[in-house]
């Protein structure tokens, strides 16, 4: 190539690189600028700002702090979303340009601000902090895309910053306004008055159709929800509280008007197809009112929150809860036993029973006066608590009426006493009548002394409450350790084989028996017997004995103890189960259980004697 082309093209490239350097501003720029775009900003101290966005109408935004809380107060009062005007002002604070464009640099290009999109900016944002008060004017990207430039009133220079700022910027007045319906995480509320008026006979129906007017009220003792009006009732407390969690998380989808005479009718708000409103006490805090379904979405409706501006749009299924008769926000429970129990009394005609827990936290049946079984108390308690109430008969009942339902004289009669918070035993006990009445059929009707409704029950719930109290008593069989063993008798038509117990694991025949021992296999099935549990009583008292297989020819276990004490089981028939019958003595008579089969099995299996 000639030295001469060489020069030539030496210019050229001279030429392009000044055409961009002075011609393009829109290059990347990096470097190193001055510290932070605004150094005195801090984020936790500003109480204004003041937004325009670009656009075909002049928009201007402004967000105030008022008692720790951000609000929109132009275009229009409402509350804004904090957490994104604190991440505008937090990614300000952080703010750090790369690089910084001296005055000197700007005044050389006679068309920088429109270079430099200063003319028609992006965006200006005002910042109030006390007598601190930065506007800046954001304008266009640079080059690349990834920065934009930004300048600071009364800065002759501009700043090249991360394009990002652009993501943290309003466009709207809808961009920044908080979408949420009612805080009730924070809203000092203990009423709710619910307002159903949902006909389900429009094309653009929202709700699902219900009547449910009511009143709630939460107890300040024991935090439930409790119904007072129409019906001063126990309420749902579970179904209230999961219906608020889902009001909780219900978000405004899409703000719709914010005219103040818009007309509400044609939205299904004027009635409100439902209504909930948030007092302490009268004092009213907040209602929130839904309506219909726009016709393009059928998964939205209508809203507005009283004493704001704006009508919008929530996600339907979130509101399904409240929408539902005024039975299904009652206490679907008969009994509701949030306090400790100590007490439970049991009548039928004239016997009378009572399981009481004493002071060690055991249980004890009386009259029969023993201990009873911890695990069948607990399962009594739970049958207590969940029994369903699988219809609401009649919600004044007058003595005239007790007839009909079987309560004049009560076929069962439950009374529970409980301890209320505090420790204080004086709470009267709850009780509660049972009747078959002229109608029962599949059901038995039920009614609480301290209410005037009946209720209906499943007969399968009603008849695990009919056993009898002794079948709660303790099935633990034995109360000595394996050590306080001395010997086992077998006995079983006339045969008898006695084994005496030398030590762990050691076992020889008595003078006079005589067999093949296995010192491990008849050491753990004797420690199974004594650790075992009764899986159920079954009857008590020698009339019932052949009833359950037990005959002069039964099969005998004894076991001696080092004290002189014995403790004899004795076995029967084969119960419905697939168990084994089996009777020990008790106050001196016989009382009927059912052994586990697979330990039976090891009873035969092992012992010298096999049961015939």
């Amino acid at each position: 190539m000639s030295f001469k082309k060489t020069i030539i093209w030496f210019l050229v490239a001279a030429g392009l690189f000044a055409f961009i350097y002075f011609y393009n501003p829109h290059r990347h720029l990096s470097g190193t600028g001055p510290g932070k775009v605004l150094p005195e900003l801090r984020a936790e101290a500003v109480t204004s700002l003041l937004i325009r966005p670009s656009g075909p109408v002049q928009l201007q935004l402004r967000f105030d702090r008022t008692n720790g809380a951000w609000q929109l107060t132009q275009p229009l009062t409402y509350p804004a979303q904090a957490e994104k005007v604190q991440k505008l002002l937090a990614f300000l604070e952080q703010l750090k340009p790369a690089p910084y464009l001296t005055g000197s640099e700007l005044r050389n290009r006679p068309n920088a601000d429109e270079e430099y999109g200063f003319a028609a900016p992006q965006a200006t944002v005002v910042i109030q902090q006390g007598s601190y008060l930065p506007r800046l004017r954001v304008g266009a990207l640079t080059n690349p895309g990834d920065q934009v430039f930004l300048q600071v009133e009364g800065d002759l220079g501009a700043y090249v910053v991360d394009a990002d700022l652009l993501k943290y910027l309003p466009h709207s007045a809808d961009d920044w306004r908080d979408t949420s319906l009612v805080d009730v995480a924070t809203l000092a509320f203990d009423r709710i008055a619910v307002t159903n008026n949902a006909k389900g006979d429009s094309g653009r129906a929202g709700l699902p159709a219900s009547s449910s007017t009511f009143v709630v009220q939460r107890d300040p003792t024991n935090r439930l929800w409790h119904m007072i009006w129409p019906l001063d009732a126990r309420a749902n407390h579970s179904r209230i509280e999961g219906a608020l969690q889902k009001l909780q998380e219900l978000r405004i989808r899409q703000f719709v008007s914010d005219d103040p005479k818009a007309d509400l009718e044609s939205l299904g708000l004027a009635p409100a197809e439902l209504e909930l409103g948030f007092a302490e006490g009268t004092n009213g805090l907040a209602l929130v009112q839904f309506g219909k379904c726009p016709t393009n979405d059928p998964s939205r409706v209508y809203a507005r929150c009283a004493g704001r501006a704006g009508i919008f749009t929530v996600d339907k299924d979130r509101l399904l809860t409240w929408c539902a008769f005024l039975n299904d926000f009652r206490d679907p429970r008969l009994l509701s036993l949030t306090d400790p129990v100590e007490a439970v009394d049991l009548v039928r005609g004239q016997d009378h029973s009572s399981i009481q827990r004493q002071t060690d936290g055991a249980w004890w049946v009386l009259p029969e006066g023993f201990s009873a079984d911890p695990g069948l108390v607990r399962g009594l308690l739970a049958n207590l608590t969940n029994l369903e109430v699988i219809r609401f008969v009649n919600d004044v009942v007058n003595p005239a009426d007790l007839p009909e339902y079987g309560l004049e004289a009560p076929l069962f009669r439950l009374l529970v006493k409980t301890t209320a918070p505090g420790g204080s035993t004086n709470t009267p006990a709850i009780e509660v009548d049972f009747g078959l009445g002229t109608n029962a059929q599949d059901k038995v009707f039920a009614k609480r002394s301290d209410e005037s409704f009946v209720y209906a029950i499943a007969t399968n719930d009603f008849a695990r409450l009919l056993s009898p109290s002794w079948q709660l008593r303790d099935r633990a069989l034995c109360h000595f350790s394996l050590a306080d063993v001395a010997g086992v008798t077998l006995r079983q038509r006339g045969k008898i084989c006695e084994m005496i117990r030398k030590g762990p694991l050691s076992w020889s025949f008595a003078p006079g028996s005589q067999g093949i021992i296995n010192d491990a296999a008849i050491e753990e099935t004797i420690r199974g017997v004594i650790q075992i549990s009764a899986i159920a009583w079954a009857a008590r008292g020698e009339q019932n004995r052949a009833a359950y297989g037990f005959s002069e020819a039964s099969y005998h276990l004894t076991l001696e103890l080092k004290s002189g004490a014995k403790f004899d089981v004795e076995f029967g028939g084969e119960a419905p189960s697939g168990n084994v019958y089996a009777a020990i003595v008790l106050e001196g008579q016989p009382w009927i259980l059912e052994f586990p089969w697979l330990l039976f099995r090891d009873v035969a299996a092992y012992l010298p004697l096999k049961p015939q």
